[in-house]
């Protein structure tokens, strides 16, 4: 038989589990922030509280994708998928029947905690289950991503004036429900036998203490960085910032939320396999890098003229999330390389981009406007050129860790 695989030999529930897992990635990112003002009538939110809100989801990434490795050693793979589910679950269900800002923050913070664990475990996974289709694995689980991201921010109002915000949170918890199925399954036949268990190796503490001063590890995690910088403080304040610059409705805000999620899309489906045939995936960043730059640019100066373009614009800039996504496959040669450099990137990338809500919140609190955050968007654009210039020689992970010291 072929070394390539038909895409579903022997492999359909991996297929189905990576993908519903991917599905429930975001939902609880984008779901709060077009109802914000809704929550606010029933649970007062301050300006410092939706800032931890918006910092919340980059800041449990961080800190559970460090542990996702050893977790899965401890428990399995299937085990801790399935606990990261289970927390996805129980923490969508807990925002919905909060009682308070603290009730809200600790429901997010669980939810987040599951999600956290899920972003690091996806990519050495593909390359587990599908190592002769990492990129058009990548491709199709990052755009159910994007399209994650999506649905949320379009139905939140809807759903909200209908049937009340807490139904709007708490609904989500149903997708995670789903995507336990699969997981859950193979988790039964792999402890009774019935098919043996793919392994997901724990890093090497060697390499842990290596990857540090990697060129490219840094690289891909600044790429990852500046992308999840830009896209939770966008996700965060995005609403009120077109409510409060450029005249809208909180529905008409959250449309265009929706639209800046949906940008996602195309670069989620088209990048990963792009850069899987490209000898220099440096243009590519510099494409990212001017989409932000357009779209930021366009909301500071026009903020009423062309709303929809300038959103349109900042939303393609995120297409640097997959491409870090694939690059941690494409930059290293072994599944022990994928691991680390997947908990490294991932973990470094979204603790500065917990920042991005955090500050966008400062600047705009203390200038009174959206000049000041827009601009700081701007300035942190200004790193990736240099991460560019590093991840366009065509060099391993495993070639800087072997280099001598």
């Amino acid at each position: 038989m072929s070394a390539r695989r038909g895409l579903f030999y022997g492999r359909t529930l991996a297929f189905a589990g990576i993908l519903l897992v991917a599905a429930n990635l975001r939902t609880a990112v984008a779901a709060l922030s077009p109802i914000a003002s809704q929550i606010d009538a029933d649970i007062p939110l301050s300006v410092a509280t939706l800032g931890v809100l918006g910092m919340l989801p980059p800041v449990c990434f961080a800190v559970f994708g460090v542990f996702a490795p050893v977790f899965t050693r401890r428990i399995g793979l299937e085990g801790i998928l399935v606990v990261a589910l289970l927390a996805i679950l129980l923490g969508h269900l807990a925002r919905g029947l909060s009682l308070s800002a603290v009730g809200l923050l600790l429901g997010s913070a669980l939810t987040f905690a599951g999600l956290g664990i899920g972003n690091v475990l996806l990519p050495p996974l593909v390359k587990k289950y599908f190592p002769d289709r990492v990129g058009i694995l990548t491709s199709l689980y990052v755009t159910v991503v994007a399209i994650s991201t999506l649905f949320p921010a379009l139905v939140a109002v809807p759903v909200a004036d209908a049937a009340g915000w807490r139904t709007s949170l708490g609904m989500w918890m149903v997708l995670a429900l789903v995507a336990l199925v699969p997981w859950t399954t193979m988790l039964v036949r792999h402890r009774i036998g019935m098919v043996p268990t793919p392994v997901l190796d724990e890093a090497d503490p060697v390499v842990l203490g290596r990857i540090w001063r990697s060129s490219v590890a840094w690289a891909i995690a600044a790429i990852f960085a500046i992308s999840a910088l830009n896209a939770y403080a966008f996700f965060a304040w995005l609403p009120q910032l077109l409510r409060d610059s450029a005249g809208l409705t909180a529905a008409q805000a959250g449309v265009l939320l929706a639209v800046y999620a949906g940008m996602g899309i195309p670069g989620a489906f088209l990048i990963p396999v792009l850069a899987a045939r490209m000898k220099n995936v440096g243009r590519l960043v510099y494409l990212g890098v001017g989409f932000f730059v357009v779209g930021d640019l366009g909301l500071l100066l026009a903020p009423d003229t062309l709303t929809w373009l300038w959103v349109v614009f900042a939303g393609l800039g995120p297409l640097l999330f997959p491409l870090a996504l694939v690059l941690i496959n494409l930059r290293t040669r072994t599944h022990t390389g994928s691991v680390a450099l997947s908990g490294f990137v991932q973990s470094i990338g979204y603790l500065i981009g917990a920042l991005g809500p955090l500050l966008f919140a400062l600047l705009h609190s203390v200038s009174g406007g959206w000049t000041w955050p827009l601009l700081f968007l701007l300035a942190m654009a200004g790193v990736v050129p240099v991460a560019a210039a590093v991840i366009s020689r065509p060099h391993m992970l495993e070639d800087d860790l072997n280099r001598p010291r």
